[in-house]
């Protein structure tokens, strides 16, 4: 639909009137908003014929209940990304009879408004077309509010100019950002098996039941990590949780062949790459620095790393505050599409709900996420280890007890631990050494408590980390040595 140019008049639309009054910045805008009504209904209409397929996609792309012009179609969206996200069945009938209970009918028009909206595209062919155009719709009414709003503080606080000019920065900065698409880090299949751990675990004779972590005492106490099964480390910072979760995803991912998404809220893809290379190779990153050139053997080293890495069937998906039902949708797809067996995310608490119910509430917020997070390994049937952070608790113990962590000291404790399956708990003992001398002592020692397993056994699983490389690996406790209380 062309975008009218016409100023807005008594005789228009209401709900147009209504449109633009809600989404103009200022008094003076005289002309209609740029929007576009066919490709809204059209979009709208292929949602409700194929809510599995088209609702996913909309979400991976981003679309909000704001990009709809008409506040109809923006409160139709909103009561199918529900219903989507319940997974709930979505049909004319009932859909219809849902919004008459929530006392919405007459908001999206009545049932005919609604009838007219599932009749209205006969196909499905051009849906990322129309996508796009009310995706462009929205970037230039949000131009125009931007704009429209700058000029009013431009004209109100003339003295602030370097305080506008930042906001102004920011603010069409944001509209950029929200309005490109964010491709996931795509590293192709035909993996180099390489299963170290694996044998040493066959060689003793234990069952893994799921997929091996490569620690072999984790591995014996969980009997692997299962489909359907939520796995939160959690730790302090400056802990190494990210590096943790990148050598299991690596173990699992290059080693095991299983098809792995990280989704990090906190790291570039490159970065998360470029961790995973040149810990694998065993190279310290941070030489190059120095003007240090690596050797014929660490060249080689970085090259076998490279190549395995790159024809591994891991897929990268750095979208910062990713909502649980962006991240859910880009799952379903890939699992659809590569049969992913494996997800990490980096980390809970950097992620959000798109609900109204936890607008105002972080608490509620946490809940819903973790609750979605248990929920999308049921449904995916696959392991999903989530890193979490810890609040302020390991640091107020004293004695033997400095720094070590408690399921209590998870930052909104209560749905987090109802809803994993396992929990870790993740500390170095040397970050918490109070001399030099005992700094020494506990350098690279490293213990994660597995204070919850579901279907196995709990205790302490020693690590040793490899701070230059950050690598975490296996460390067989001293015969005097015991757990951390």
């Amino acid at each position: 639909m062309a975008v009218d140019t016409k100023p807005a008049r008594p005789t228009d639309s209401p709900a147009l009137q209504a449109a633009d009054a809600n989404g103009a910045a200022a008094s003076d805008v005289t002309r209609s908003m740029p929007h576009a009504l066919g490709p809204e209904k059209s979009i709208l209409s292929s949602m409700l014929k194929d809510p599995e397929q088209w609702i996913g996609m909309a979400l991976e792309e981003g679309l909000t209940r704001e990009h709809f012009y008409l506040p109809a179609h923006g409160l139709l969206f909103e009561t199918l990304r529900e219903l989507n996200a319940a997974s709930k069945e979505i049909e004319l009938v009932s859909l219809v009879q849902l919004l008459h209970d929530r006392g919405n009918l007459e908001n999206v028009g009545g049932p005919a408004a609604v009838t007219d909206i599932f009749t209205y595209a006969p196909n499905a062919a051009h849906f990322n077309g129309h996508l796009k155009i009310v995706k462009d719709k929205y970037v230039l009414r949000s131009v125009i509010r931007t704009c429209t709003e700058a000029v009013s503080e431009a004209y109100e606080n003339p003295e602030e100019t370097l305080t506008l000019l930042d906001r102004v920065e920011s603010s069409v900065l944001g509209i950029r950002q929200g309005s490109e698409g964010v491709v996931g880090f795509h590293i192709k299949q035909s993996v180099q098996e390489v299963m170290n751990h694996f044998e040493a675990l066959l060689h003793g004779n234990l069952e893994v039941q799921g997929a091996p972590t490569g620690y072999i005492d984790l591995d014996r106490m969980t009997k692997g990590l299962k489909p359907g099964e939520m796995f939160v480390v959690a730790a302090r910072p400056s802990m190494g949780k990210t590096s943790f979760m990148m050598n299991i995803a690596e173990h699992i991912c290059v080693d095991q062949k299983i098809p792995t998404m990280v989704f990090s809220c906190e790291m570039t893809a490159f970065q998360i790459v470029q961790r995973l290379l040149f810990s694998r190779a065993r190279f310290a990153m941070a030489q190059l620095g120095k003007g240090f050139k690596p050797n014929k053997e660490q060249l080689i080293r970085l090259k076998r790393a490279a190549e395995e890495i790159a024809v591994s069937k891991l897929f990268v998906d750095d979208t910062a505050g990713i909502s649980i039902d962006t991240l859910r949708a880009k799952a379903r797809r890939k699992k659809r599409e590569d049969g992913l067996g494996f997800i990490a995310i980096d980390y809970l608490q950097l992620m959000k709900s798109g609900s109204k119910q936890a607008q105002n509430s972080r608490e509620r917020e946490i809940g819903e996420i973790s609750a979605g997070i248990k929920a999308l390994a049921k449904e995916l049937s696959v392991p999903i280890l989530v890193l979490a952070q810890l609040n302020r608790g390991p640091e107020g113990r004293t004695g033997k007890s400095l720094g070590v962590p408690r399921m209590s000291d998870l930052r909104e404790s209560g749905t987090i631990e109802q809803d994993a399956d396992m929990i870790g708990l993740l500390y170095r003992t040397a970050y918490y050494a109070e001399t030099p001398e005992e700094k020494e002592a506990e350098a690279g020692r490293a213990e994660l408590l597995l204070a919850k397993n579901r279907n196995g056994e709990t205790g302490h699983v020693p690590l040793t980390f490899i701070a230059e490389l950050m690598r975490f690996e296996t460390r067989v406790r001293d015969e005097n040595e015991q757990a951390p209380e």
